[in-house]
Parts: structure tokens; sequence; C-alpha cells
């Protein structure tokens, strides 16, 4: 029982329609803010200008992502079989990894004496923004970073004649994970650069990096999206 729902839970098609909830719930949270977006959404950022700001033309031209990913669904269906039943098994499993993360990132600091840069500290966006832009950072970052990046990054290593798996996975968690902490510093939303706060979302990136390498991709969107919601939104 436990081993099925390991390996359901892990397939590239079921993560996809187990995060569709999410794309959804986010793109109408973008409509009802009027535009507030997950600063490494490069895609909504993209679709928000194009549309000149308009509500409605933004909700038109994501009709069309809406149904690429229907299209991706399609074409992995023969690839993996879908079980709503997943579904609260994968947001328990991700709430616990959630509710876990940021102490586990501590603790990694702390071990290696870099708990002295610990900060506290996040902005206010507001409970609704806040819960919004918590779901795009747990969707496009994990889509973004490790998805494409790291996933690229290992696959085209590992072509690479007599390349070790292990030195290519070494070098694309690490690699995926310094720059999806840089990207935070960068663009109209960026933080204020501090060292602690750079190295708590580097180890942070580690260990998503970690959960989606051996959870999958929709057990990595959860914990990231819920342990956003949890530090800004009820913190």
């Amino acid at each position: 029982m436990i081993k099925t729902y390991l390996e359901n839970s892990r397939d590239l098609f079921t993560s996809l329609i187990l995060v569709l909830p999410l794309f959804i719930a986010y793109q109408l949270g973008v409509l009802m803010t009027g535009g507030v977006r997950n600063g490494v959404d490069f895609a909504s950022d993209f679709l928000w200008t194009l549309a000149s700001g308009q509500l409605t033309h933004y909700l038109g031209i994501n009709l069309i992502f809406l149904i690429a990913f229907g299209v991706a669904i399609y074409f992995l269906r023969e690839k993996g079989k879908f079980d709503p039943r997943l579904w609260p098994v994968v947001i328990g499993e991700s709430t616990l990894y959630a509710l876990c993360l940021g102490s586990a990132v501590i603790f990694l600091m702390s071990s290696i004496g870099l708990d002295n840069l610990l900060a506290s500290g996040e902005k206010d966006f507001g409970v609704f923004s806040s819960f919004i832009m918590s779901i795009g950072a747990g969707l496009y970052e994990e889509i973004v970073f490790r998805l494409i990046l790291m996933g690229g990054m290992f696959w085209g290593m590992t072509k690479l004649p007599k390349f070790p798996r292990i030195g290519a996975a070494v070098i694309a968690v690490i690699a995926s994970s310094l720059i999806f902490s840089a990207i935070h510093y960068v663009g109209n939303m960026a933080d204020v650069f501090t060292l602690g706060s750079f190295s708590f979302r580097f180890f942070a990136g580690v260990i998503l990096a970690a959960i989606f390498y051996v959870r999958g991709f929709a057990v990595a969107v959860y914990t990231h999206a819920i342990y956003d919601i949890i530090v800004m939104v009820f913190r």
C-alpha cells in the first residue's frame, strides 16, 4: 500500500494533475488581487505586460496555458494512472515536510556555524495577497528551479561520456539552489540582500531539491507552497 502510494505520487502525470488546482487558484488570485504575482513567475509577469494590465485579457491569455497543461496531461496519461485519493495524502505528507523545513534549514546552518546570521522578518503584503504569492512560489519556483533547471542540468551532465551520476546530482542541486536563492534579490519585488537570508534560502533549496528527487514534483510544490503560507500568512 505504502509502496504503491510512493510510486504513484512520484509519477509526473499524476504530479501535473495534483498541482493543477494550485495553477488555477493562483491565476484566479492574480486577477482578484489586481496583478499581485510571485517574483519568479516569469510567465504571469510576461502575460500581465502583454495584456497591458487588463484583467480580462490576462484571463483570456491564461486559457492558453491551461490548455497546454491539459495537453501535457493528455499525452502523459498512458504513463500513469491518476487516483484522486492521492491528493489528501500528498497534502498531508507535504504539510509534514513544510512544518519541518524551517527547523531543518536552521539545523544545517547551525551545524556549520552560520546560526549567527539567522534573522527573522518577512514582507507583509496582506493575508490574501501573501496566500496567493505563496501558491505562486510553490508552483513556479519548483517548475523553474527544480523541474527545469535542476532536472535539465542533471539530464545534460549524465549525457556526457563517463560523467558520474552522483557528481551530476551534486552539481545540479548546488547550482540550482544557489540560483534559486540569488533570484530573490533581483527584480521589482527583490529583497534586500543579507548573507543570512541568502544562506537560509540556499539550504531550503537543497532540501526542496532532495524532496523533488526522492518524492517527486507534486510533493515538492506543495511542501514549498505550504511552508510559504505558514511563514507569510500565519506568522
